[in-house]
């Protein structure tokens, strides 16, 4: 067993733990379970006697305190599924060696190109290594990076017991990308009082504010007859679900938004002309924004369904997970910590948010506050996905130091 970062991360990337929002089981797909068994056996072989796999294909262990006073125990956690997105089937990754610059061209699929114009942070790695795909899958640096991070930092902090450290406790989990990655997480015997993702992009980022996030389901029932007696009567359900959909407001689009604007997002229609459905997700920083995006997107269909007279709605609201934020405020160490970790890696630390979520946001709100720190991957759910292997090294130096700054402030 080779113990580098890049070599973990070489290892995990060529197993498929694709997760399936179709799927009810817990994991949502029982082969994210072969990376689960392969993560235990090494952390048993690192000597981290308590390392295990449970039946719904999370991993615990624990890394414990080599010191005498009383230190916060702190989890670090990553994901271990990659998302439906693209295929995640026979991963093949390329690495290329002293990167000069430039466009990188995959070798599996031509027309893929990775851009200097689309991908800035190229310009910041020159002679660096690059992890690509060959352009047939993701690569799964989402969060397979985070993984491989963890595993060499548990070693480092095992082989050399001169760094003084308080418990540790390591959490991985399934089906993050498909929202479910904490559903059945035990926290009571994870047994931590805060917690880091390592789930995050650009080397030095540190995130403790992501999206508040909810689903919306409108159920339209049409009302049908045979089309050669339709005249004066027919109201398809399908064609009211489109003109709702095209009464979405252009600017309020994931396309159309960037930094701290929330955006309505339909990703699912189905249906017939007597009854269809269309799913959104709704997204904002500010859960009063939230609440406004929903009632825009009700007026919408409140003014769709008034030419259809004969036809009825139904406008359900799930919540999905909140801003971490609110909970992180109330723990300002968390991040402090994180940028003064970052700072000893050699980095100059920058504190942003997410256009997104993480397995923290849930976390932290079932008592395990949590922020995200980066993993050093880009592109993620695409076949131009990247990394390099300083990044990743530079998230191993930087986890290492976090447990020693929580030690040395406890």
């Amino acid at each position: 067993m080779t113990d580098t970062v890049t070599d973990r991360f070489l290892r995990y990337v060529v197993i498929d733990t694709q997760s399936d929002p179709k799927s009810s089981t817990q994991p949502s797909t029982e082969k994210q379970k072969n990376l689960g068994r392969i993560l235990v056996e090494e952390l048993l072989a690192i000597g981290l006697t308590d390392a295990h796999l449970d039946e719904h294909g999370y991993v615990y262990a624990t890394i414990p305190s080599n010191v005498d006073k009383p230190v916060p125990v702190i989890c670090f956690c990553s994901h271990m599924d990659t998302a439906p997105d693209f295929t995640g089937t026979n991963v093949k990754p390329q690495v290329v060696r002293n990167y000069a610059g430039g466009d990188i061209q995959l070798p599996g699929d031509r027309q893929q190109v990775i851009r200097v114009s689309d991908n800035p942070e190229l310009g910041n790695q020159i002679g660096n290594d690059i992890i690509t795909t060959d352009g047939t899958t993701l690569l799964g640096a989402d969060d397979k990076a985070g993984l491989a991070e963890i595993m060499t930092a548990a070693q480092v902090l095992v082989d050399n017991p001169d760094i003084k450290h308080g418990t540790i406790k390591l959490l991985f989990t399934p089906d993050e990308e498909i929202g479910r990655g904490v559903d059945k997480a035990d926290l009571a015997k994870l047994g931590a009082e805060f917690g880091y993702t390592v789930d995050g992009e650009t080397a030095g980022h540190v995130e403790d504010e992501t999206f508040s996030a909810d689903g919306v389901e409108i159920t339209i029932q049409g009302a049908a007859i045979h089309p050669g007696f339709a005249k004066g009567k027919m109201e398809n359900a399908i064609k009211i679900a489109s003109a709702i959909i095209d009464r979405l407001p252009k600017d309020i689009a994931p396309e159309t938004t960037a930094g701290r604007d929330g955006f309505i997002h339909p990703i699912g229609v189905t249906g017939s002309m007597e009854k269809a459905t269309i799913g959104f997700i709704v997204r904002d920083f500010e859960e009063g924004g939230l609440a406004v995006k929903e009632a825009m997107l009700e007026d919408i269909v409140k003014g769709v369904m008034a030419d259809f007279p004969g036809s009825s709605y139904t406008f359900e609201v799930k919540q999905q997970y909140r801003n971490m934020k609110a909970i992180l405020d109330r723990h300002p160490e968390i991040v402090e910590n994180a940028m003064e970790a970052i700072r000893r890696a050699g980095m100059a630390p920058v504190r942003g948010s997410i256009r997104g979520g993480t397995d923290g946001s849930r976390l932290s709100y079932m008592g395990l506050p949590c922020a995200n720190i980066f993993a050093g991957g880009h592109a993620f759910h695409s076949p131009l996905e990247w990394i390099s292997r300083q990044d990743m090294e530079k998230s191993v130096k930087t986890l290492v130091e976090l447990a020693r700054i929580w030690e040395e402030r406890a």
